[in-house]
């Protein structure tokens, strides 16, 4: 009875080993004449950093490359940025991906809570105005949980440059005030923001070695 038992379950394990060997490799195995290139895009207009993924779409999702083209694309790379209407407004009169992405057949790509199934996390910021060499990192936020909304619902525009265009009211100031960063460095959600000073200002030296001494304008990090 036990070596039966042993027999059914090994059969069983073998069974189950062998179909996800074939799921692995059913999975590893890309038609891009089927499902269409299987490299990511990623967007550079009208914002950066936005992907998009055929293979989510087609060999997952189980849509046919009808189901976008060419009604709501081109079937021409560099078509949508050209186009010049390609954003969120559009998306949210239902077209291009708002035609699906409508939080009925998929997730809305207008809620603010969505923001990164698309648009990666942005690069470190360094911040140059109204004091050099002040960082932000994006990542390690989006890392603790917090999503885009945790932020870009009223305490900062999601438009690069915003604050340095008044630094009259983006300081230390106004962060004790309970503004800006200050809505969560205050010592109870985070540290507060007249603590661990290091951890934002990096300093001139800092500055150089983030950006490269030699490339001073390179290719460290983002600017603001």
């Amino acid at each position: 009875m036990i070596r039966t038992k042993f027999l059914y379950f090994t059969a069983v394990a073998a069974s189950i080993a062998l179909l996800g060997g074939l799921a692995v490799g059913q999975e590893a195995k890309y038609d891009e004449d089927k499902y269409g290139p299987e490299q990511l895009i990623v967007w550079q207009t009208p914002v950066p950093n936005v992907t998009f993924s055929h293979k989510a779409h087609t060999m997952r999702a189980g849509l046919d490359c009808e189901s976008c083209h060419d009604t709501l694309f081109q079937q021409e790379a560099g078509a949508v940025e050209k186009a010049g209407d390609f954003t969120m407004a559009a998306f949210a009169q239902g077209k291009y991906c708002g035609s699906c992405h409508n939080g009925n057949e998929a997730f809305d790509a207008n809620s603010k809570q969505e923001c990164l199934n698309c648009h990666m996390a942005p690069r470190t910021i360094v911040y140059t105005k109204p004091v050099k060499a002040v960082i932000f990192e994006h990542q390690r936020h989006v890392a603790m949980g917090l999503d885009c909304a945790a932020c870009h619902l009223g305490t900062f525009a999601m438009k690069v440059g915003t604050v340095e265009q008044k630094p009259q009211e983006f300081t230390m100031d106004a962060l004790y005030k309970g503004k800006f960063c200050g809505v969560c460095h205050d010592g109870k959600d985070a540290f507060a923001s007249n603590t661990r000073c290091t951890a934002c200002h990096i300093g001139v030296k800092g500055h150089q070695r983030m950006l490269g001494a030699a490339n001073p304008g390179g290719n460290g990090a983002a600017k603001h």
